[in-house]
């Protein structure tokens, strides 16, 4: 009888160590959090053939790739603001590239913040946040910035030219045959690889967010990865027209770019400056593709990798010519959708999330892989539930503002209002995404539409008027 016993409790010890062994979440797994700025899902993982990009294309073969994920505002501050505090931009908040939110949403916990409370090391390297020292409380150490001048060019000339420029702007692309860490961003991977190695004994677990600049303007990178590169194989966009019934609020002349030294200031830009603007990109995204590779290999040395969840993401979208504009901040699907890829230790690899998804999810779901309890200000949903189900939904309509314009987008339509200061609205676009991916033709008046414009457009007014409210 006593042996029974003993056997039945040695049953129940074994299935309770089968079944943490099994468990697809860890209760306080690190972070790795990598945000690239203006990447857009031009990446073979996305379908696209013609950007190199292994590294990034072998972690979402790793991970979970979502291809219906979207930015809440497609500018960088505005951007990172939003989605590192879990709540929406409005027509007040969240609105422009400078944005701080120790300016625009004092007292929120932060992402990092809500980490560092729990018990965790937090840190940042590179431009995470817009502003280095924006809610510097949130980092258990000084936010890490390379010390570089202006733009990071590296040719004399240009540095001459960007000092003589208010805004430190030089020419929008620069050809260099130097090291990888001769620019900002291989400076910081290789402090990140550094503080990898001391995050290795830290009893702690860690919270470390890298900040990637490229593919942002100037397309600085090594000659080496523009020579991966044959200049005659690069494609122009096939759509550089305004769509058809376009309103002229989604158009803009691209102030972004036209602020660099060797960009007119009106105008369409000539095939072959459009041709090495794509390619400049296409360097840059590759250059930052090979640091992320040196990034996440360090991690697997130094046997980090089956207890971190590493997350890669893209703040917003990007324009190169769709359209005839140039840069980001509109309301198309170019400008607010973004890579998102997340690897979570011990649960599914390569699983594509078709599903919609957007920025504001990332922190309720780092929160509950982490076993963190969710602060009560976040607006987004946990989308730990896609990953663990095949047929889940969290919801069904999500959205984005830039400025005037509110969009509310669907799995099959994008509609959106441009909205003056008095509320009402001026002017209105509906892309069918079926039938129309690329968004050529606007369709908001077509009769067979009128049911779900009236639908988006109440869901807008809802979401206008919660804002209001806030």
């Amino acid at each position: 009888m006593i042996y029974k016993k003993i056997n039945i409790a040695l049953f129940f010890v074994l299935a309770v160590i089968i079944y943490s062994c099994g468990s697809t979440k860890q209760s306080n797994p690190n972070v790795l959090f990598i945000i690239v700025d203006d990447l857009r899902p031009e990446l073979n993982c996305y379908g696209s053939e013609q950007i190199l990009s292994p590294n990034i294309d072998n972690l979402a073969a790793n991970g979970y790739l979502f291809t219906n994920s979207i930015c809440q505002v497609p500018v960088c501050g505005a951007s990172r603001a939003s989605f590192l505090t879990g709540i929406r931009p409005t027509r007040d908040r969240f609105t422009n590239y400078s944005t701080e939110v120790e300016v625009d949403a004092p007292g929120i916990e932060t992402l990092p913040a809500h980490f560092k409370a729990n018990g965790y090391t937090t840190i940042s390297n590179g431009k995470v946040f817009h502003h280095r020292y924006d809610s510097k409380d949130g980092w258990s150490e000084e936010p890490w910035w390379p010390n570089v001048i202006g733009r990071d060019y590296l040719k004399k000339e240009n540095i001459e030219i960007a000092s003589k420029n208010k805004r430190e702007n030089g020419p929008s692309y620069e050809i260099v045959d130097t090291t990888d860490d001769a620019y900002h961003d291989g400076k910081v991977i290789n402090k990140s690889i550094k503080d990898l190695r001391k995050l290795k004994n830290n009893k702690e677990p860690f919270f470390l967010a890298v900040g990637i600049r490229k593919p942002h303007l100037p397309f600085t990178a090594p000659k080496k990865y523009w020579d991966m590169y044959n200049p005659d194989s690069i494609k122009l966009a096939s759509n550089p027209f305004i769509p058809k019934n376009a309103p002229k609020e989604s158009i803009h002349n691209f102030g972004e770019l036209r602020n660099y030294t060797d960009i007119p200031a009106k105008g369409k830009l000539s095939d072959d400056k459009a041709r090495i603007l794509i390619h400049g990109y296409y360097a840059a995204v590759t250059y930052a593709d090979k640091l992320i590779g040196d990034l996440i290999e360090e991690l697997r040395r130094l046997e980090l990798d089956e207890s971190t969840i590493v997350v890669l993401m893209g703040d917003h979208g990007y324009q190169l010519g769709e359209h005839g504009m140039w840069c980001k901040h509109c309301n198309y699907d170019t400008s607010l959708r973004a890579p998102l890829i997340i690897r979570v230790p011990n649960m599914k690899t390569g699983k594509i999330v078709t599903q919609l998804s957007e920025y504001l999810d990332i922190f309720p779901t780092l929160s509950e892989l982490c076993s963190l309890t969710k602060p009560e200000h976040l607006e987004g949903v946990s989308l730990v539930k896609l990953l663990e189900e095949e047929s889940a939904v969290t919801k069904t309509t999500l959205f984005s503002r830039f400025k005037d314009g509110e969009t509310a987008r669907t799995n099959r339509f994008g509609y959106t209002e441009y909205v003056n200061d008095e509320g009402k609205v001026i002017s209105k676009m509906l892309y069918d995404h079926w039938n129309d991916p690329d968004e050529n033709v606007n369709v908001v008046d077509m009769k067979e539409n009128k049911i779900i414009v009236e639908e988006l457009s109440s869901k807008l007014k809802q979401i206008r008027n919660r804002n209001k409210n806030r």
